[in-house]
């Protein structure tokens, strides 16, 4: 299946059409092209009735997607003027928004490293199958940027303050916390994944899951609401560090020292955008949200520094600019929900500007 350089494998078989991203070297991350045939397939077969659901892999044995191409990003944004990225955006979201309302079965097949743009294009289908060997994660905030992909949309419906945890943090997670926190919806063991693909072809995704589908591992998260809950709840970033600081939980002093290592403009504004991405309530709202906060991200420095220091040199030292929680005021976090005007996203339609929610 990977013997060929198409970056996106489009077929269908029996029952189901399926697509396999494409580019296990970089670990399936997605571009603009991958985005614009994924969205043509779709379209495609919503309209096929001899197609009764979707099946999304990811090619390799490392994981469904890593993310999008963040080196892309960090060219255009250090040398362009963003357009490109803000293009590769607007067309993801659409896709998220898309997969989140798709009118047959789409079943996400979330094993191995899910992260970022790969959330976005499992965690909005109806059906999220994780295995034993699933890492999800948001980790926007090391490289500089906010969760995206309908990201907060999702982090802010999580159990308490999960979401809020995991968007600042941006933790990996395994398959029973992201059941529990509502990024996946079954859990299968990976041995069992060729033959649930095998069926899928041949039964209705109902009788698959009921085959297949097992009770999952338990995971950690549940066991550290209570310092995850009390401490997330402070109004502030840094009322949150200094209350896991002060917390007698050895592991709320140590999620304090990883936030402190982040850049301290994405945590003030991720903290933000899951605030209000509770009170926008619908996906389509957080997206044109996210889009605001994606473009405006693009003129800072920390997304360039950050992408440098994780993935081009990778020497895990990034220069933040401000370099602390500090010196990021109110006005420099409100700055990345300001309207773009005539560059909107506007999938929520007109009326419903996410300016209206604070």
């Amino acid at each position: 299946m990977t013997g060929t350089e198409e970056p996106v494998l489009l077929h269908i078989r029996g029952r189901s059409a399926r697509i396999t991203l494409n580019r296990p070297g970089a670990l399936n991350a997605l571009d603009h092209e991958m985005v614009r045939r994924i969205t043509g397939a779709l379209s495609a077969w919503e309209q096929d009735p001899a197609v009764e659901g979707v099946v999304v892999t990811g090619a390799g044995e490392r994981g469904l997607c890593a993310g999008g191409d963040i080196r892309a990003i960090h060219d255009d944004a250090r040398n362009g003027d963003g357009a490109a990225s803000a293009a590769f955006w607007r067309d993801e979201y659409r896709l998220n928004a898309r997969i989140a309302r798709y009118s047959k079965p789409y079943v996400a097949v979330m094993d191995g490293i899910v992260m970022g743009g790969g959330v976005g294009l499992s965690a909005h289908g109806s059906v999220r199958i994780v295995t034993e060997r699933s890492q999800v994660a948001m980790p926007e905030t090391g490289i500089g940027f906010v969760p995206d992909v309908g990201g907060t949309h999702l982090l802010a419906r999580a159990p308490g303050e999960l979401g809020t945890h995991l968007a600042l943090t941006g933790a990996r997670i395994g398959a029973g916390d992201a059941l529990f926190c509502g990024l996946a919806n079954h859990y299968v063991e990976s041995a069992a994944l060729p033959r649930l693909l095998d069926d899928l072809a041949d039964l209705p995704v109902g009788d698959v899951l009921a085959r297949h589908v097992q009770a999952p591992p338990r995971g950690q998260l549940a066991d550290r609401r209570e310092w995850i809950d009390s401490c997330y709840a402070a109004g502030t970033v840094e009322e949150i560090v200094q209350r896991l600081l002060s917390h007698g939980d050895p592991d709320a002093k140590e999620t304090a020292g990883t936030l402190l290592g982040k850049s301290p403009t994405a945590l003030k504004v991720t903290l933000a955008a899951i605030r209000r991405a509770r009170r926008l309530g619908s996906l389509e709202r957080v997206l044109d949200q996210e889009y605001r906060v994606s473009c405006a991200a693009l003129g800072t420095p920390d997304l360039v520094e950050g992408i440098r220091a994780q993935v081009i040199d990778k020497d895990r030292s990034p220069s933040w600019s401000p370099a602390t929680l500090a010196e990021v005021t109110d006005s420099d976090v409100e700055r990345f929900f300001a309207p773009l005007g005539g560059r909107e996203l506007r999938l929520a339609g007109p009326g419903t500007s996410p300016e209206t929610v604070r």
